[in-house]
């Protein structure tokens, strides 16, 4: 189980303790705003320090979020040379923010449900896109969070709420 807080965000924002305004957001307000997101923003740091950050289309599934990419792509390249990732959804009035590292991902079954459920979000035809074929997503990765952040704003800092899957 994640660890649930409020972040550490400067006390002039006027952080609220853990049960005052709506309280700490629930997971699940977390996870239905990633399955229904159409576009996640990507954000990588080029090697020379500068950040790239763009919009892709993915897919929340097992608990991560699932884009592909062409490995010779600036997020691409960004990513294989440095995996750390920040993904965003659109919205800054429902606020989702998963931080972690970025990984590959080859298995044949997951590949397989992935790309069905890409296929029916985006109703999009996949063509060859097989787990054997990879057609125009040959570089598949995948972002399980080892921290997330998600406020409202209309309640904010009252909803602020951090989960860390990992210690820090």
């Amino acid at each position: 189980m994640p660890t649930i807080d409020r972040p550490g965000i400067v006390a002039a924002y006027g952080l609220l303790s853990e049960n005052e305004g709506k309280g700490l957001l629930p997971w699940s307000w977390v996870a239905e705003r990633l399955e229904r997101s159409r576009n996640y923003w990507i954000a990588s740091t080029r090697p020379d320090g500068r950040p790239h950050v763009i919009p892709v289309w993915g897919v929340w599934m097992e608990d991560a979020v699932y884009f592909g990419t062409d490995p010779a792509s600036v997020k691409g390249r960004n990513l294989a040379a440095n995996p750390a990732i920040a993904v965003h959804l659109e919205s800054g009035d429902e606020v989702v923010v998963l931080e972690g590292v970025a990984e590959a991902v080859t298995d044949r079954s997951t590949l397989a449900r992935l790309y069905q459920l890409y296929g029916a979000k985006y109703a999009i035809a996949l063509g060859p896109q097989t787990p054997d074929d990879p057609g125009d997503y040959p570089y598949t990765l995948r972002l399980h969070p080892q921290r997330a952040l998600a406020w409202l704003e209309s309640d904010f800092p009252g909803t602020a709420t951090r989960w860390r899957f990992v210690e820090e």
